[in-house]
C-alpha cells in the first residue's frame, strides 16, 4: 500500500438497530494477487439495507457487531494485485458483491448465489460498500464501457437480481407476464420480461405513483392498481385476469414479499404455469397450496443472482434495452446519507444513489 497516502476510509455503518454513525476506518489492503482496491464512486440504497437498519437482522441473518452497510456500488480502480491482467488503475467498474467460495458443490455447479461460505457486502458478519475504499476480486468488478455511466453501474445490482428472478421462471418469447411490486426491483423485473420477449406485462401495486412510472418505463405495459380493500387475494387476481389475461398469465412474479400478493399471484396463473418468489416477506405465510397443485404448476425461489446475471445485466444496460438510470429518483453526497436512508424507509423516490466520500 505504499502508493495509497491516505490513512482514513470514511464509512457508513449501523451499531445497532436504528443506530448509525460515520466512522474512520483503515484503509484495506491487498493480499490477493488477483485483488483490486476500488473507490467507492456510487452506491444504492437497498430495501435489506434498510430492514438491518430497523430490525437488525434478515431471517437468520443477525447483526451482532458494527457492520457497513450498502452493497449496489459502482467504483475506480485504484491498484490491482500482480496477478490482475483485465483491470488497471483509473478503470471504472461495477462491483458484485458478494465472494462465494468457489469450490463446493454448488459453486461449482454454478450457482453460486447458493454458496454456504458467501461472504455478502452488509450481510452480517461482512462489511458492505458504503465506504470510500473497498476490496473485490478482479472477476467480481465488471469494467463499464465508456458510455455507461458510475451512475448506471452502481445499478447493476438490483437489474442483476432481476435478470436472475425472470430468469427463474424460464420465461418464454411471447409469454405473459404479470409481477407483483413495483418497487425497484419489481420494476426493473418488468423491464427485463420486455427485454426478453414477453408479450404482455402487468404490474401491479397497491401505489398509484409507482405504476404510472412502470407504465413508462418498461412501456408498453398495463398497470394495475389492487386496492388494500380487497381481502381476498383470488378476487384480486380474478380482475387481473378479467381486465387483461383471459385463462390467466404464463409467468407469475413477486417482487414485494407481501403475503396477500403471493396468494394473488397463484390464483393469476393459468394451468401449467411457472411462479416466482422473488420478494422477501414473512418467515412464513398462508399458502394456496391447493391451487398450485391442481393447476401444476412450477414453484421456484430466487436469492441475489448467479452465474452471467451480473454480465447480461451489463449488456442490458449497454445496449439501452433496459434504461436504468430512469430509475434513480436524486443522488446526495456522502454526508447525506442518513437523510437518504430515512427517505427511502418513508417511500419517498424510487432509488436513491449515495456519492462515496470525498
Amino acid at each position: 500500500m505504499a502508493a495509497q497516502t491516505e490513512t482514513k476510509n470514511q464509512s457508513f455503518i449501523l451499531t445497532g438497530v436504528k443506530e448509525i454513525v460515520y466512522e474512520d476506518r483503515p484503509i484495506p489492503e491487498l493480499k490477493d494477487p488477483y485483488g483490486v482496491l476500488l473507490q467507492v464512486n456510487f452506491t444504492g440504497i437497498c430495501g435489506s439495507d434498510i430492514h438491518y437498519w430497523q430490525h437488525g437482522r434478515i431471517g437468520e441473518y443477525v447483526v451482532n457487531d458494527p457492520m457497513v452497510l450498502g452493497h449496489e456500488s459502482s467504483g475506480t480502480v485504484l491498484e490491482t494485485g500482480s496477478s490482475v491482467k483485465t483491470l488497471k488503475k483509473g478503470d471504472r467498474v461495477a462491483m458484485e458483491p458478494g465472494i462465494p467460495c468457489r469450490r463446493c458443490i454448488r459453486c461449482k455447479e454454478g450457482h453460486y448465489n447458493l454458496c454456504l461460505d458467501m461472504q455478502f457486502a452488509a450481510t452480517p458478519p461482512y462489511d458492505g460498500t458504503l465506504a470510500k475504499y473497498y476490496t473485490l476480486p478482479e472477476d467480481l468488478c465488471y469494467k463499464l464501457p465508456e458510455h455507461v455511466t458510475l451512475e448506471e453501474g452502481a445499478l447493476l445490482e438490483p437489474l442483476a437480481v432481476a435478470v436472475h428472478v425472470t430468469r427463474q421462471s424460464n420465461i418464454k418469447h411471447g409469454d405473459s407476464v404479470v409481477v407483483f411490486g413495483a418497487g425497484p426491483v419489481g420494476i426493473l423485473c418488468a423491464a427485463v420480461a420486455k427485454s426478453l420477449g414477453a408479450s404482455k406485462i402487468v404490474s401491479v401495486d397497491i401505489n398509484p405513483e409507482r405504476l404510472e412510472f412502470v407504465k413508462k418505463f418498461a412501456a408498453p405495459i398495463t398497470s394495475t392498481y389492487i386496492s388494500q380493500k380487497i381481502s381476498a387475494p383470488e378476487n384480486a387476481a380474478n380482475i387481473i385476469k378479467e381486465n387483461e389475461l383471459g385463462e390467466g398469465a404464463d409467468v407469475a412474479i413477486d417482487a414485494s414479499g407481501a403475503e396477500p400478493s403471493i396468494q394473488a399471484a397463484i390464483h393469476v396463473l393459468r394451468r401449467g404455469g411457472s411462479y416466482v418468489q422473488g420478494g422477501m416477506g414473512r418467515d412464513e405465510c398462508t399458502f394456496p397450496i391447493m391451487a398450485a397443485c391442481t393447476k401444476e404448476l412450477t414453484i421456484r425461489g430466487s436469492f441475489r443472482y448467479s452465474q452471467g446475471d451480473y454480465q447480461t445485466a451489463l449488456n442490458l444496460v449497454s445496449t439501452g434495452a433496459v434504461k436504468v438510470k430512469d430509475v434513480i429518483s436524486r443522488t446526495v453526497k456522502f454526508e447525506e446519507a442518513l437523510q437518504a436512508f430515512e427517505d427511502i424507509r418513508d417511500g419517498k423516490g424510487i432509488k436513491v444513489l449515495i456519492g462515496g466520500p470525498q
